[in-house]
């Protein structure tokens, strides 16, 4: 069978995220505790793979731009078959927290140089392609907690068994992925082939000095900081509330679907009028959304809500992405989302982080009411700095 190199793309990326998401969801914190780990030691092992993408999408876009853009997601995919056969052999915490880093080199190399690659081979329809992307990425997103949750219930009584279970399946999606990766042409992509250092390091300081992408990416790391406060806190207002797991489970599952259905529409929607007004509302949306959570006390009433949010979460990403890949000629593209996969995570992490503290000091209402105002800042902020009409690429 004769796939293009997108459907490949596609493929792979539903495969590595359903890898990565099932190696952690809700295997680790489970895995961590049979080992020993207090509650504080589960934390820290979970940090230890988020480490991985703030410290090393930017080196790997870089890379991709250098090096070419099949070679980094070839080493991605090989760190995707590899790595889940290595916590079979696992019996202490800091076993645990070497495989969890190397484990997530591979998420923090595959999506910034996926999504590069994309933007490469799809000029005029870059923002539903990269949708698409998404979409596929969550679908393995959704699929792997579902099926990891089911495979260590059928094995409830016997816990070891049930871990190896799963990182065996984890190992086997990761084959599948280095299989599909390696069917990526070698040769005839645009902006996919290797350049010489000095036009790579020329192209990186162009990203590194240019307002519009740098504003951009953080515009997405505050959506990130809110989606990471929503998914942490949500949860322990809901059952204050007297509503049960179940019923928490449906507020981010309705969050996952609405995302996968309306990013690839969404992202037609800003190739064919702007994306800059996209992000720019999409941003208010959100901070509405989350202004509103702390007033909200019925089932249905935060149903709708985290609905609307996971619509506000894709108005943005489904245009931040593709207008940051708009700034750039394709020899920075790879160092420009990678850039946007490091601030992404900055962002991802500290949400929770402050989002506890204001809790903590000001009660739990207050990490809501912190996200949307960092959301309505970044706002007006993008609204300032990257303007609400399209502009010309400048590296």
């Amino acid at each position: 069978m004769n796939l293009s190199p997108f459907l490949l793309l596609c493929g792979a990326g539903l495969l590595a995220i359903f890898s990565s998401t099932i190696s952690k969801s809700p295997v680790l914190p489970l895995f961590a505790t049979h080992l020993g780990a207090d509650p504080a030691g589960v934390g820290l092992v979970a940090a230890v793979s988020a480490f991985s993408g703030v410290a090393i999408s930017l080196p790997a876009g870089l890379l991709s731009d250098r090096l070419g853009r099949r070679r980094m997601l070839l080493f991605s995919a090989l760190v995707f078959a590899s790595a889940p056969f290595l916590y079979l052999a696992v019996t202490q915490i800091w076993q645990l927290m070497l495989v969890r880093l190397y484990h997530g080199l591979a998420t923090a190399i595959f999506i910034p140089v996926a999504m590069a690659l994309v933007a490469d081979l799809h000029e005029g329809a870059r923002g539903e392609k990269i949708g698409w992307f998404s979409t596929a990425t969550l679908l393995g997103r959704f699929v792997a907690p579902i099926s990891g949750g089911a495979i260590l219930a059928a094995l409830a009584t016997d816990p070891g068994a049930g871990f190896n279970a799963v990182y065996l399946v984890c190992g086997l999606a990761g084959v599948l992925t280095l299989l599909l990766a390696w069917r990526l042409p070698r040769a005839g992509q645009r902006h996919a082939a290797a350049q010489s250092w000095p036009d790579t390091w020329a192209a990186f300081r162009l990203v590194m000095a240019n307002r519009v992408i740098v504003i951009t990416s953080l515009a997405e790391a505050a959506v990130l900081f809110a989606y990471g406060t929503f998914e942490v806190f949500l949860p322990l207002y809901a059952i204050g509330l007297g509503l049960g797991p179940g019923e928490v489970g449906v507020f981010l599952s309705a969050q996952v679907i609405t995302l996968a259905l309306s990013k690839p529409l969404l992202g037609r929607f800003s190739d064919r009028h702007g994306r800059p007004p996209q992000v720019f509302a999409g941003l208010l949306l959100g901070a509405a959304c989350l202004g509103l959570y702390p007033w909200l006390q019925s089932f249905w009433g935060l149903l709708a809500m985290s609905v609307m949010f996971g619509l506000s979460l894709s108005v943005v990403t489904s245009a931040s992405a593709a207008f940051i890949a708009d700034q750039c000629h394709g020899k920075g593209r790879g160092s420009a989302m990678g850039l946007l996969g490091s601030i992404m995570d900055l962002g991802h992490t500290s949400g929770p982080l402050l989002g506890g503290i204001a809790a903590v000091w000001l009660g739990l209402s207050t990490a809501f009411w912190l996200a949307a105002l960092v959301m309505a800042l970044m706002a007006l902020v993008f609204a300032g700095v990257a303007g609400l009409r399209a502009r010309e690429k400048v590296c």
